[in-house]
């Protein structure tokens, strides 16, 4: 059991049992209270209750319809799920939470919004609209007892973008964005326009990138030169959108249990969906610093956003005058978010966007806004300075902890082991199942070589060897790994079987594969696997 103390002026220290129990309760001790009294939700996010923050990682799916977003899910789990329905047109309506549940079944969104163990209570305020085009697909599979997965309606484009939805689609998305741990974007490879509707949601999706994967999807149906070209109009669509100088992640592939159309990028597309499996399968573990993050972020924000507030609050008339300074200080916002900028030394990318700010800043009562209180500021200071430092502490503990829980069951099974595991019989695998010794292949030219360099009893020196071995014009870093792997006995010198070797794993690396850490035991020469043994 992990805990730390935080004496704060208390006699007895508040001891946490875990990660989430030490964020449940600095949020409520420390966080709420400048929220709740500087009117945080009606302006940002609403309160966090203590599901979010016992919930499992969510994985959230973004994209157009048809994009397979919903074969996507059916995909990672092996399974049909309650509510699901696939086609070319926009078949899946509402917002579906696939979470885990003994019994199979559906839970609509108005049933869903009042469970306190699910972490949707605060989706009630989108209304009726929204909470019939919302509900929980329950069943019992291995892939949820780790992750619940989001499934959303397909964005739309051309004529259809125009008929309204009854609810703001963009804004439940971005209450999404704020709780999930991965939102997956995914786009077809075939119809690669991003729509008005789909663009301002990436825009929504903004202050949170770092939770952002792009998925190129049905990329087995077009050539090699066209995949090219979709891919760079893709990076170069997101580039537009996605104002950050760094580099969206995007994998590619074609993520359904079917055959390939067209099978030439096989091993592209296998590596791809191991990469994006293996960064789904790390949620877990990486769940509470999440959290973690997520906290320090919206305490940033409600630190700003009491700032804002107080200002707004210190320059108001107290009798004349009210309405006609409420607007002028709504136009002049841009400076007195320079003016807090520069008194209290804040990033000008801690503060709300400005256009977003003044539209919800005209329709509330100034004179009800409170005046500024450092004890709560100070509160949520020494949360940010002192108390996350040695919630960090427990984070790293439970993390060390949970190294084996990852993602299991469903798709992320079929390729962890045997022959169909990605990269086996390839590269240093090469030869794995086979009785022969691989190297003995190729060692008749490696002989005519080795025999060159004139041996002593059988065996070539190191300086030797590293004459011949440097002509692959490999990095010494590298050579030298190969030389460590190749030297079987240990002896300071390489006889014909173990310079074969070298030249095999040299031959490896070549070929674009990396080097073992450890030399497996079908590439141990067959006279030192006596030795080994």
């Amino acid at each position: 059991m992990f805990s730390w103390s935080n004496r704060e002026g208390k006699k007895d220290p508040e001891l946490f049992q875990n990660v989430s129990e030490g964020l449940k309760r600095l949020y409520r001790t420390k966080l709420f209270p400048l929220e709740d009294t500087y009117h945080f939700h009606d302006f940002h996010s609403p309160a966090l209750e203590d599901a979010d923050f016992d919930n499992k990682p969510m994985v959230l799916l973004v994209g157009q319809y048809s994009t397979g977003k919903t074969t996507f899910i059916r995909h990672l789990m092996e399974q049909d799920f309650p509510g699901m329905r696939i086609g070319p047109e926009p078949t899946t309506d509402s917002f579906i939470a696939v979470m885990h549940g003994e019994q199979e079944g559906v839970i609509p969104g108005n049933a869903l919004v009042v469970d306190p163990k699910k972490p949707f209570r605060k989706l009630n305020a989108f209304g009726n609209a929204f909470l019939n085009r919302f509900m929980c697909a329950q069943l019992n599979n291995p892939v949820l007892e780790s992750i619940s997965i989001i499934d959303t309606p397909g964005i739309l484009s051309g004529e259809k973008q125009r008929i309204s939805r009854g609810y703001d689609f963009a804004a439940v998305l971005e209450w999404f964005a704020e709780r999930v741990d991965r939102i997956i974007l995914l786009f077809d490879a075939h119809k690669l326009d991003i729509s008005d509707e789909f663009s301002e949601v990436i825009k929504a999706l903004k202050n949170h990138e770092d939770k952002m994967r792009v998925v190129l999807n049905k990329a087995d149906q077009i050539s090699t030169q066209q995949l090219m070209r979709v891919y760079g109009a893709l990076m170069w669509s997101l580039g537009k959108i996605i104002n950050t100088p760094e580099v969206v992640r995007v994998y590619i592939g074609s993520f359904w249990a079917q055959p390939l159309l067209i099978a030439d990028n096989r091993k592209l597309f296998e590596a791809e969906e191991q990469d994006l499996f293996r960064d789904i399968q790390s949620l877990p573990q990486n769940a509470a610093l999440r959290k973690l993050n997520d906290l320090i972020k919206r305490a940033r924000l409600a630190k700003v956003h009491a700032y804002i507030i107080s200002a707004l609050k210190k320059e108001m008339p107290s009798v004349f005058g009210k309405d006609s300074k409420k607007k002028e200080l709504i136009n002049n916002l841009g400076a007195i978010y320079e003016k807090i900028q520069k008194e209290h030394n804040i990033s000008p990318g801690d503060f709300p966007n400005l256009k977003k700010m003044q539209e919800l800043l005209a329709v509330q009562d100034f004179t009800k806004f409170p005046a500024f209180k450092p004890k709560l500021l100070e509160s949520v200071e020494g949360m940010l300075g002192n108390d996350i430092a040695k919630l960090m502490t427990l984070v790293r503990k439970e993390e060390a902890a949970m190294t084996n829980q990852s993602v299991k069951g469903g798709a992320f099974e079929g390729t962890m082991n045997g022959p169909f595991g990605h990269g086996y019989g390839e590269g240093a695998g090469e030869g794995i199942d086979e009785l022969e010794w691989i190297v003995g292949r190729d060692k008749p030219s490696y002989d005519e070589i080795f025999y060159t360099l004139s041996p002593i009893n059988g065996k070539i020196s190191g300086a030797t060897a590293k004459k011949e071995l440097v002509k692959s014009k490999l990095p010494n870093t590298v050579l030298g790994k190969v030389w460590t792997l190749a030297d079987v006995d240990k002896d300071g010198y390489l006889d014909d079987e173990e310079f074969a070797l070298a030249n095999h794993l040299i031959k490896v690396k070549l070929e674009g594969h990396e080097l073992p850490a450890k030399l497996p035991a079908h590439l141990v020469p067959p006279s030192k696997r006596q030795e080994q043994n």
